[in-house]
């Protein structure tokens, strides 16, 4: 007995765990190590034995309370009238074929695993575009090349060189698949794995395709149309359904997704559905009104900006923004107003500055700097 691990580690719980922790272990650890998902492996074959065994013996309270005491020696055949009584005896409420736990994966059954030859979609392929600010606001075409598997032309998916025709698998019969049982001390097990004549395809190619070499299936270059919808964003996805590689053995094909990116523009930028940018105006623009043209996605346009503007002031012009990508209304656009500090002024300018400043109360400036001049020290 020495040479066995404590059951409890083998499922990876601490003593006193509940009967519904031993039993989720036993599911996770039992689904791992199934004999099916590991066709000849002796090491995951052994690991699976031990998981039922350390089950076989925690699920049953008599047998756990005597290996609790004991240890191993409690659940020996040899132990009173415990034990094993010489053998496993059922999974304490699971299945022997444990088909409540594979069923999601060997199709319904714990021994029948998914055919080959069975439907499959076809892989999702995906690819970027890169798109101007205005193509993005507005929409637009784009053509594209997309890598992605087809059908081979040739042999019209069949694999088959054209005029001939493949021969069902009389191993599998066609169904790619072969079932063998195996009698273990837990019963008889039954696996199914993929037919080793036909390599799980249940037909059997003498001619195969010399431009497909048989797959049925070959990757190539196509040129696909793209409508890009008014309002989409960096980094947003458009998906077309039925555009990725073709399906297997009758499968629908999978789907196209196209990755956007949009170029950074010169003067605007983006918020939401909304058009941010930034317009210069003068100090005498700034300070008496003007009237100045504004650059938008629909052309220039003009405004009047009301005098006394400061700079970082915001104004919005309205609907000549980003239409919404679900349709309606477009966004707004902001205009952030910058005042430009003319330099390098001659001495009349100068002058005529100070004459400004003097009509409107300021005081010439201080030695110290616009702060005034520092304190003198006290003696």
């Amino acid at each position: 007995m020495a040479d066995k691990r404590d059951y409890y580690e083998v499922l990876g719980l601490q003593k006193g765990a509940s009967e519904d922790e031993i039993k989720k272990a036993f599911r996770q650890l039992a689904k791992k190590y199934h004999p099916d998902l590991h066709p000849d492996d002796k090491e995951a074959e052994a690991r699976f034995k031990e998981i039922n065994e350390a089950y076989e013996v925690l699920s049953d309270s008599d047998k756990r309370a005597k290996y609790d005491q004991y240890g191993h020696a409690g659940v020996d055949p040899n132990f009173g009238a415990g034990g094993f009584g010489g053998g496993f005896g059922g999974f304490g409420g699971i299945d022997l074929d444990l088909g409540d736990i594979f069923g999601s994966i060997f199709g319904g059954g714990g021994s029948r695993s998914r055919s080959r030859n069975a439907p499959r979609k076809g892989e999702r392929v995906v690819t970027g575009v890169s798109i101007t600010f205005e193509e993005a606001a507005f929409g637009c075409e784009k053509e594209i090349s997309v890598s992605r598997i087809e059908k081979c032309s040739d042999c019209s998916g069949t694999g088959c060189q054209p005029g001939t025709t493949a021969e069902t698998c009389s191993n599998c019969r066609g169904t790619g698949t072969v079932t063998s049982q195996q009698r273990t001390p837990f019963g008889v097990m039954q696996s199914t794995t993929d037919c080793p004549k036909c390599g799980g395809t249940g037909k059997i190619i003498h001619q195969p395709c010399t431009t497909c070499r048989g797959a049925g299936l070959v990757r190539k270059n196509k040129k696909i149309t793209v409508n890009i919808p008014a309002g989409i964003d960096d980094g947003q996805s458009i998906s077309l359904r039925g555009q990725g590689s073709a399906g297997v053995n009758g499968g629908e094909n999978g789907d196209l997704y196209i990755t956007v990116s949009v170029k950074e523009h010169e003067f605007f930028e983006r918020d939401g559905t909304a058009v941010l940018c930034e317009i210069p105006i003068s100090i005498v623009q700034a300070s008496l009104g003007a009237e100045v043209e504004v650059p938008t996605l629909d052309g220039k346009v003009k405004y009047n900006v009301p005098e006394g503007t400061q700079s970082g002031a915001v104004f919005r012009l309205k609907g000549k923004g980003i239409p919404s990508l679900r349709g309606g209304s477009r966004g707004d656009q902001y205009v952030t107003v910058r005042v430009e500090i003319p330099k390098g002024l001659n001495a009349q300018q100068k002058e005529l500055l100070r004459q400004l400043g003097e009509s409107l109360g300021e005081k010439p400036k201080a030695s110290g700097g616009v702060f005034g001049s520092k304190k003198k020290k006290k003696k």
